[in-house]
């Protein structure tokens, strides 16, 4: 996992000195099946269930330096998957922060949840169902991540964004992965956007092109 890292630090993905020390006290080998844990390192997307993924280290570094989580924080997690996102800001938030993390399909749900429980943390809250309308009970949150590609920004997310908070999540046409290896390929159809909110109806947004996700499902 540190030479992972390293490498990251070396592409110059990798800056934040809280998101690096979060990389390193959360091994990617502990959330991915068995049959992929020597290729935990590789810095490739790996199958989980049901056609969902647990991305790219590259593409969640680059959407946690562009989210800037910080200590303290209440965090959405959209999409949660394996369960290494949530891990991550997990580490990053603190004791006194919080992270709630979404997952709409039993099954990764599961996976997720068993792999989160091994770390026994107190700062995370697990829901199954669709991300899309957010968790309004839990909101408004300073930082929402979302791990699934839609097709336009959900508006309720962006309602229980708080403002001075930051959204980061995929945009665009479905990616397609071939899983005939463990080394998937994708097609490279979406942008990941970064929005800033600085009061109710005033955002700000930047596209960063060339990545691929799972579809997010209603």
């Amino acid at each position: 996992m540190e030479e992972l890292v390293n490498n990251l630090k070396r592409d110059g993905v990798l800056r934040t000195p809280a998101i690096i020390d979060a990389f390193l006290k959360n091994d990617r080998a502990r959330f991915v099946w068995p049959e992929y844990s020597k290729q935990a390192y590789v810095d490739v997307p790996l199958p989980v269930k049901k056609g969902q993924t647990i991305s790219q280290p590259y593409t969640v570094a680059f959407m946690l330096e562009l989210l800037a989580p910080e200590k303290g924080q209440t965090i959405l997690d959209v999409g949660f998957g394996s369960g290494w996102t949530t891990a991550l800001l997990s580490s990053i938030v603190g004791a006194g922060g919080r992270v709630f993390a979404m997952e709409v399909l039993p099954e990764v749900y599961a996976f997720g949840e068993r792999n989160l429980a091994k770390l026994k943390r107190k700062n995370i809250r697990l829901c199954l169902g669709s991300g899309r309308g957010g968790w309004p009970e839990r909101g408004p949150f300073d930082r929402i991540l979302v791990s699934a590609a839609a097709r336009e920004v959900p508006e309720e997310l962006k309602k229980q964004l708080k403002a001075g908070g930051k959204m980061v999540l995929p945009i665009g046409g479905e990616a397609v992965y071939n899983f005939a290896s463990w080394q998937a390929q994708p097609f490279y159809q979406q942008d990941l956007k970064l929005i800033k909110k600085y009061s109710e109806n005033e955002f700000d947004e930047r596209d960063f092109p060339g990545f691929a996700f799972v579809p997010l499902i209603k």
